[in-house]
């Protein structure tokens, strides 16, 4: 119990200390980076662009009656 106290007060601290307001470092924005390019491979590696643009056109034409 000691240890999730000590946590929660190191939290608090950075919270409201020197650390409060950094931003984004160079770790976050290459795993958001990484994030992306990894949904990008698996959209283009499915197929699910063409899947999703034949859905997307039915479903207009359902709506349009073309």
């Amino acid at each position: 119990m000691s240890r999730l106290l000590q946590w929660g007060r190191t939290i608090a601290e950075r919270s409201r200390g020197r650390y409060s307001d950094r931003g984004a470092g160079f770790v976050e924005y290459a795993g958001l980076l990484l994030l992306i390019a990894g949904i990008v491979v698996v959209v283009l590696g499915l197929d699910l662009d063409r899947q999703i643009g034949n859905f997307i056109q039915t479903q207009v034409n359902a709506v349009f009656g073309s």
